[in-house]
């Protein structure tokens, strides 16, 4: 039995459509109701009609079924009040665990979620060239500087910083154009969730004054109470949440960062022991880290794991947080050791008779290439880049199917 391949998608407004999702050999859909307010119930019947769109073409005179299903929510995001702990975060965290039922009685399975305050993911490129002409995100943690220092200008930022980084993010900035310092904040805004609503530096400096008093230790215990009152939903109805780490892993515009390394895991499963309080492996996020050891991490800690993203990420020589998503199969991730683990773990789920025995799996962060040069898509998500990295990474896994 081979992993369950999806393919995230954003929803009708999505320009790769399910027709054209089809044709990629994916069997499984990674979708999330992003229409929706953060912090508001999704409805049975929003969820049914998502469902419905997924699972049925009815381009024709008769409905037929697109042989796909709603796999993998990604993701039921969390309010910035529940992280906080404050205004009405006890009535935002009534309605996550409403979502959470409805979304069992819906026969969907497996949430993934974060834990990030503020951004959800953030890079500083979205559209690096590469060599062979295609794009691909890129993450320079002096750019990031350059912008909390001399362009959001967030108060108290110097003390996040060494001199070394301060002089070259000042540096940076001396060089930036009235356009890329455009470029720019557009670019990190669009790691804000609900981004299409509209932001501003104002919302932004208005979103990490909410963090002013807290820390990872702090932002840890209100993750643990987020955890006891909706993992006993999960396991009513059969859902497994699985966190999705920090991206990059590392703390960002002051902001404390609890799901970067395997101490941070090991510490969120033990929060609460329960199958439903499980992680996603996202090979590029723990990847972007040399410090975390992601076979090792699958291979202590797999019997928890319910989703993974493989990608990979390529750090720039001699430049410290600083790199690239590369090809899947190349870059600083150890790809076949990773998809090794992961076969190993499924059969072993086999073996042991588990319900959840196939781990669904989706292709992450495809580069821009070819015909997608020319097309809009939601950063990281083209098509043809996805495609390309889906068709290596299932060849890499029948291969190791056939050797193990």
């Amino acid at each position: 039995m081979s992993l369950e391949q999806t393919w995230r998608w954003y929803g009708p407004n999505d320009p790769i459509t399910i027709t054209d999702i089809r044709q990629t050999g994916a069997t499984g859909i990674v979708n999330a109701l992003h229409e929706i307010e953060i912090g508001k119930v999704w409805s049975i019947e929003a969820i049914e009609e998502r469902k419905r769109l997924i699972e049925w073409e009815d381009s024709n005179e008769i409905p037929q079924k697109t042989g796909l299903r709603w796999s993998v929510v990604e993701s039921v995001a969390v309010h910035e009040d529940i992280k906080t702990q404050t205004g009405n975060f006890q009535t935002y965290i009534e309605a996550y665990k409403q979502t959470i039922r409805n979304l069992g009685k819906c026969g969907i399975d497996t949430i993934c979620y974060n834990f990030m305050p503020v951004l959800d993911w953030t890079r500083t490129n979205l559209e690096y060239l590469l060599e062979d002409g295609s794009t691909a995100l890129y993450f320079d943690f002096s750019v990031l500087a350059a912008f909390d220092l001399f362009i959001l200008k967030r108060p108290g930022a110097k003390k996040s910083y060494t001199e070394k980084e301060i002089k070259i993010a000042r540096e940076k900035f001396n060089k930036m154009s009235k356009l890329d310092i455009e470029e720019l904040v557009d670019t990190i805004l669009k790691g804000l969730p609900g981004t299409d609503t509209g932001y501003s530096l104002e919302d932004v400096q208005a979103a990490l004054d909410l963090y002013k008093n807290i820390d990872s230790e702090q932002l840890k215990k209100y993750l643990a109470y987020f955890l006891e009152e909706i993992i006993p939903v999960a396991e009513e109805t059969g859902i497994r949440m699985a966190i999705h780490p920090d991206d990059p892993p590392r703390s960002l515009l002051g902001l404390p960062r609890i799901i970067s390394t395997e101490k941070d895991l090991s510490e969120l499963l033990n929060m609460i022991d329960s199958p439903s309080n499980g992680f996603t492996m996202c090979a590029g996020s723990y990847g972007a880290n040399p410090d975390n050891d992601l076979v090792g991490m699958i291979e202590r800690y797999g019997h928890r794991l319910s989703f993974t993203h493989l990608r990979s990420t390529k750090t720039i020589e001699g430049k410290d947080w600083c790199f690239y998503e590369a090809d899947h199969l190349a870059g600083d991730a150890d790809m076949y050791g990773i998809v090794r683990a992961l076969v190993k773990e499924q059969r072993k789920r086999v073996a042991q008779g588990r319900a959840d025995h196939q781990i669904p799996m989706r292709p992450d962060h495809g580069h821009r290439m070819l015909d997608d040069l020319k097309k809009e898509s939601n950063p990281g998500y083209s098509c043809i880049g996805r495609l390309r990295g889906l068709a290596e990474l299932r060849g890499l896994e029948m291969g190791i199917e056939k050797s193990l």
